[in-house]
Protein backbone atom coordinates (compact mmCIF):
# COMPACT_ATOMS: atom_id res chain seq x y z
CA UNK A 1 0.00 0.00 0.00
CA UNK A 2 1.07 3.51 -0.75
CA UNK A 3 1.13 5.48 2.36
CA UNK A 4 2.15 9.06 2.79
CA UNK A 5 2.38 10.32 6.44
CA UNK A 6 1.74 14.13 6.08
CA UNK A 7 3.03 16.58 8.47
CA UNK A 8 5.39 14.24 10.36
CA UNK A 9 9.42 15.19 11.06
CA UNK A 10 9.41 11.89 13.56
CA UNK A 11 9.56 9.61 11.02
CA UNK A 12 7.68 7.54 14.22
CA UNK A 13 4.54 6.53 12.06
CA UNK A 14 6.41 5.79 8.60
CA UNK A 15 8.42 3.64 9.77
CA UNK A 16 5.84 1.50 11.32
CA UNK A 17 4.17 1.28 7.57
CA UNK A 18 7.43 0.47 6.01
CA UNK A 19 8.52 -2.62 8.63
CA UNK A 20 4.98 -3.46 7.70
CA UNK A 21 5.81 -3.27 4.10
CA UNK A 22 4.63 -0.86 2.91
CA UNK A 23 5.17 2.35 0.25
CA UNK A 24 5.36 4.51 3.12
CA UNK A 25 6.36 8.49 2.88
CA UNK A 26 6.55 11.52 5.15
CA UNK A 27 6.59 15.08 4.45
CA UNK A 28 6.81 18.28 6.79
CA UNK A 29 8.59 21.07 6.44
CA UNK A 30 10.97 20.64 8.63
CA UNK A 31 13.43 17.72 7.48
CA UNK A 32 13.21 14.17 8.79
CA UNK A 33 14.67 13.89 12.13
CA UNK A 34 15.87 10.11 11.60
CA UNK A 35 17.11 11.35 8.13
CA UNK A 36 15.15 9.09 6.44
CA UNK A 37 15.56 8.94 2.55
CA UNK A 38 11.64 8.55 2.59
CA UNK A 39 10.98 11.81 3.06
CA UNK A 40 9.96 14.84 1.47
CA UNK A 41 10.67 17.88 2.97
CA UNK A 42 8.50 20.50 1.83
CA UNK A 43 4.39 21.32 0.85
CA UNK A 44 2.39 18.28 1.98
CA UNK A 45 -0.27 20.36 -0.61
CA UNK A 46 2.16 19.55 -3.33
CA UNK A 47 2.32 15.36 -3.03
CA UNK A 48 -1.74 14.74 -2.82
CA UNK A 49 -1.57 13.66 -6.14
CA UNK A 50 1.55 10.36 -6.35
CA UNK A 51 -0.69 7.61 -6.01
CA UNK A 52 -1.60 7.25 -1.94
CA UNK A 53 -4.33 4.67 -0.62
CA UNK A 54 -3.95 6.43 2.73
CA UNK A 55 -2.79 9.69 4.21
CA UNK A 56 -2.44 9.99 7.67
CA UNK A 57 -2.11 13.53 8.78
CA UNK A 58 -0.60 15.38 12.14
CA UNK A 59 -0.72 19.38 11.26
CA UNK A 60 0.14 21.95 13.54
CA UNK A 61 -2.03 22.16 16.51
CA UNK A 62 -0.74 25.84 17.69
CA UNK A 63 -3.56 27.98 16.14
CA UNK A 64 -6.29 24.85 17.40
CA UNK A 65 -5.72 22.90 20.40
CA UNK A 66 -8.18 24.52 23.44
CA UNK A 67 -4.80 24.41 25.27
CA UNK A 68 -3.98 27.21 23.85
CA UNK A 69 -7.71 29.18 23.94
CA UNK A 70 -6.45 31.66 26.10
CA UNK A 71 -4.43 33.19 22.71
CA UNK A 72 -7.59 32.10 20.52
CA UNK A 73 -8.76 36.14 20.78
CA UNK A 74 -5.29 37.20 18.81
CA UNK A 75 -4.90 34.80 16.70
CA UNK A 76 -8.04 35.28 13.99
CA UNK A 77 -6.29 35.07 11.02
CA UNK A 78 -3.81 32.31 12.16
CA UNK A 79 -6.98 30.29 13.03
CA UNK A 80 -8.57 30.90 10.01
CA UNK A 81 -5.65 29.60 7.98
CA UNK A 82 -5.09 26.72 9.97
CA UNK A 83 -8.72 25.56 9.58
CA UNK A 84 -8.22 25.86 5.58
CA UNK A 85 -5.08 23.99 5.82
CA UNK A 86 -7.28 21.23 7.63
CA UNK A 87 -10.21 21.25 5.20
CA UNK A 88 -7.51 20.57 2.11
CA UNK A 89 -6.42 17.81 3.76
CA UNK A 90 -9.76 16.16 4.66
CA UNK A 91 -10.38 16.80 1.01
CA UNK A 92 -7.23 15.77 -0.32
CA UNK A 93 -8.26 13.84 -3.45
CA UNK A 94 -6.70 10.29 -1.26
CA UNK A 95 -9.05 7.16 -0.84
CA UNK A 96 -8.74 6.96 2.74
CA UNK A 97 -7.79 9.66 5.19
CA UNK A 98 -6.81 10.39 8.98
CA UNK A 99 -6.25 13.37 10.54
CA UNK A 100 -4.72 13.60 13.93
CA UNK A 101 -5.07 16.72 16.66
CA UNK A 102 -5.49 17.79 20.19
CA UNK A 103 -9.06 18.52 21.06
CA UNK A 104 -9.96 21.96 19.64
CA UNK A 105 -11.61 24.10 17.35
CA UNK A 106 -11.63 21.98 14.77
CA UNK A 107 -14.30 19.89 16.28
CA UNK A 108 -16.86 23.05 16.58
CA UNK A 109 -15.66 24.52 13.06
CA UNK A 110 -15.15 21.65 10.62
CA UNK A 111 -17.07 18.36 12.73
CA UNK A 112 -16.39 16.51 15.58
CA UNK A 113 -13.75 13.89 15.75
CA UNK A 114 -14.71 10.36 14.72
CA UNK A 115 -12.64 9.01 17.61
CA UNK A 116 -10.72 10.25 20.81
CA UNK A 117 -7.75 8.16 21.65
CA UNK A 118 -5.27 7.91 24.83
CA UNK A 119 -1.67 6.65 24.47
CA UNK A 120 -3.06 4.10 27.64
CA UNK A 121 -5.01 2.24 25.18
CA UNK A 122 -1.64 1.25 23.26
CA UNK A 123 0.53 0.52 25.95
CA UNK A 124 1.46 4.05 27.27
CA UNK A 125 0.75 4.82 30.96
CA UNK A 126 0.11 8.38 30.14
CA UNK A 127 -2.85 10.71 28.94
CA UNK A 128 -3.22 12.96 26.18
CA UNK A 129 -6.77 13.23 24.06
CA UNK A 130 -6.08 12.79 20.73
CA UNK A 131 -8.82 12.86 18.07
CA UNK A 132 -8.94 11.27 15.07
CA UNK A 133 -11.10 12.69 11.83
CA UNK A 134 -10.99 9.68 9.63
CA UNK A 135 -12.30 8.92 6.12
CA UNK A 136 -12.75 5.69 5.14
CA UNK A 137 -11.07 4.36 8.21
CA UNK A 138 -12.50 2.12 10.53
CA UNK A 139 -11.92 3.78 14.53
CA UNK A 140 -8.71 1.97 15.90
CA UNK A 141 -9.13 -0.64 18.38
CA UNK A 142 -6.96 -0.41 21.59
CA UNK A 143 -4.11 -2.88 21.17
CA UNK A 144 -2.62 -2.79 24.70
CA UNK A 145 -4.82 -0.86 27.76
CA UNK A 146 -2.34 -0.34 30.56
CA UNK A 147 -2.32 1.28 33.99
CA UNK A 148 -1.46 4.43 34.68
CA UNK A 149 -2.33 7.94 33.68
CA UNK A 150 0.71 10.45 33.59
CA UNK A 151 0.17 13.68 31.96
CA UNK A 152 3.75 13.76 30.55
CA UNK A 153 3.25 15.88 27.52
CA UNK A 154 1.49 18.75 29.24
CA UNK A 155 4.03 18.70 31.83
CA UNK A 156 6.93 19.29 29.00
CA UNK A 157 9.38 22.13 30.31
CA UNK A 158 10.03 25.11 28.27
CA UNK A 159 12.43 24.51 25.89
CA UNK A 160 13.74 25.11 22.58
CA UNK A 161 12.33 21.89 21.73
CA UNK A 162 8.79 21.09 24.09
CA UNK A 163 6.60 21.47 20.86
CA UNK A 164 8.67 18.79 19.17
CA UNK A 165 8.39 16.77 22.42
CA UNK A 166 5.19 17.25 22.74
CA UNK A 167 3.93 16.57 18.48
CA UNK A 168 5.28 13.76 18.36
CA UNK A 169 3.17 10.28 17.92
CA UNK A 170 3.99 7.58 20.17
CA UNK A 171 5.01 4.17 19.33
CA UNK A 172 1.85 2.39 20.41
CA UNK A 173 -0.19 4.23 18.09
CA UNK A 174 1.79 4.22 15.04
CA UNK A 175 1.60 0.57 15.39
CA UNK A 176 -1.94 0.50 15.56
CA UNK A 177 -2.37 2.48 12.73
CA UNK A 178 0.28 0.59 10.92
CA UNK A 179 -1.41 -2.75 12.04
CA UNK A 180 -5.06 -2.00 11.56
CA UNK A 181 -5.16 0.04 8.60
CA UNK A 182 -2.57 -1.52 6.37
CA UNK A 183 -5.28 -4.58 5.14
CA UNK A 184 -7.77 -2.30 4.06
Amino acid sequence: MNVLIACEFSGIVREAFRRGGHYAWSCDLLPAEDESPFHFQGDVLEHFNLGWDLMIAFPPCTHLAVSGARWFKDKHSEQADALAFIQRLMDAPIPRIAIENPIGVISTRIRKPDQIIQPWMFGHGETKSTCLWLKNLPLLEPTNIVEGRLARVHREPPSKDRWKNRSRTYTGIAEAMAEQWSNL
